[in-house]
């Protein structure tokens, strides 16, 4: 009789847990190379209208996999800061769509590039070989995070 396994084989096990820590001191790296001007939450939900284009609170909400009361609050301090508008539906008064100010898409702007300046001086160390793996290794990632948005 096949055998049922109800944990993952333990070399695909430790290759998680290196994986999760391995995602979570870049990520920390990443927003260490953040500029003050926004929290993690403001430069996400900057990040996701900027990609999607304007779009409803609660379509952000769900973008980001947060409540939509989480979201109200990520979106009001982005507009008081003035990096995003919010613009009344015509259809439907009570809904607004949230798009990126000139001052939000330069926010992004500037913090995606630290970010991607940080990692291409730590790329240039690796050999092309080395590159080519990471570029593997990416496609496979994404490929995991695909499989959560269905």
């Amino acid at each position: 009789m096949p055998r049922l396994e109800s944990h993952p084989a333990p070399d695909r096990a430790a290759t998680a847990a290196r994986l999760r820590l391995a995602v979570m001191r870049l990520a920390r790296r990443l927003r260490q190379q953040s500029t003050a001007d926004a929290t993690p939450s403001m430069l996400s939900a900057l990040s996701v209208v900027e990609i999607a284009g304007p779009m409803t609170l609660g379509e952000l909400a769900a973008l980001e996999r947060v409540r939509p009361p989480t979201m109200t609050r990520v979106v009001s301090r982005l507009e008081e800061d003035g990096l995003v508008a919010r613009d009344v539906d015509d259809a439907d008064r009570r809904v607004a769509h949230v798009s990126l100010t000139r001052a939000g898409r330069e926010l992004v702007k500037r913090n995606r590039s630290r970010k991607d300046l940080y990692l291409a001086a730590r790329l240039r160390r690796l050999d092309a070989t080395q590159v080519e793996t990471l570029r593997a290794a990416v496609e496979v990632i994404e490929q995991l995070l695909e499989e959560d948005d269905q």
